[in-house]
């Protein structure tokens, strides 16, 4: 499985990465605008180890009532397991640039040392739309896909994540493309259809207009529709006229927290590799009757 282009930094704390209690497994928190989730993940099978614990997400959502949260979670499950969460928004090595769906006193922070701090645990936190996509891949229904596949999560609000081979392309946020002079989530995020009440094919035909802009911008060879509505496929798929497949998240919700839980994984798999020494490069000399490149 591979993981974000840029790799996480770990929470500061005198002891940046501490022994997990079980191999394989990792704690997973799912933090989004309406309710916060976790478990421990056994990471080689994508696998819950546990029952997930579901908590309301605090009203207002500010920074050290979600940590505390977190924090409750993550005590819940006891042990001193890694742990890997999610944010609806754009993170850039641990630090919050966005916060659509939460409180703004978001934006700027170190989620890392905030989340770090709250739970005496190693912390990396990254796009929850990215978390769900990196799930999928590894387990769900983007397994052993090349080429671009785009995860479209549909909830709350619209996140997307996008893969070039298996790669991610972090924080993309399509979700906030202008779709008829508003953001695409507020016309055809699923919340929105339960809100205003609309039908299954009112709602599926914003859906498809969104995906077309997608399909227009990015090409996707296939698109993965996630998101708690993803259990009610059937109700919309078949409403859509995609130009390329368009398949229904297998992880449903708990792909946000079992990629939470693979991207920490990677994080102290990444700080247990030696790092090459700092230094000069050496020069090697040519091979014995090889050409010299020319120069123009």
């Amino acid at each position: 499985m591979m993981g974000p282009a840029a790799g996480p930094e770990p929470s500061a704390g005198p002891n940046r990465w501490p022994r997990s209690g079980e191999l394989n497994t990792y704690l997973g928190i799912d933090i989004g605008g309406s309710g916060i989730k976790g478990a421990p993940v056994d990471t080689a099978t994508g696998r819950l180890t546990a029952e997930r614990i579901h908590i309301a997400t605090p009203v207002p959502a500010r920074p050290e009532a979600v940590a505390e949260v977190v924090a409750t979670i993550s005590q819940h499950f006891g042990g001193d397991h890694h742990i890997g969460c999610t944010f609806p928004g754009v993170v850039m090595r641990g630090v919050i640039r966005t916060a659509a769906n939460l409180d703004p006193a978001w934006v700027g922070l170190d989620a890392h040392a905030l989340l770090g701090h709250a739970t005496h645990r190693s912390v990396t936190v990254l796009n929850d739309a990215d978390a769900a996509g990196i799930a999928e891949m590894a387990f769900g229904a983007g397994r052993q896909r090349c080429g671009v596949v785009l995860m479209v999560t549909l909830g709350t609000g619209i996140g997307t994540a996008l893969f070039l081979d298996g790669r991610l392309v972090p924080n993309t946020e399509f979700g906030h493309l202008e779709v008829r002079g508003k953001d695409a989530e507020r016309r055809a995020a699923a919340r929105v259809r339960d809100e205003r009440h609309l039908t299954w094919k009112r709602w599926a035909g914003r859906v498809d207009e969104y995906l077309g802009r997608l399909e227009a911008l990015c090409n996707p060879e296939l698109i993965i529709i996630g998101g708690g509505v993803s259990a009610r496929a059937e109700r919309f798929l078949p409403l859509l006229h995609p130009g390329c497949p368009v398949i229904a998240a297998q992880l449903q919700n708990e792909a946000g927290i079992v990629g939470a839980a693979l991207h920490v994984r990677d994080a102290v798999e990444a700080a247990a590799r030696p790092r090459p020494s700092p230094g000069r490069p050496v020069a090697r000399r040519p091979a014995a009757g090889a050409r010299r490149p020319r120069l123009y």
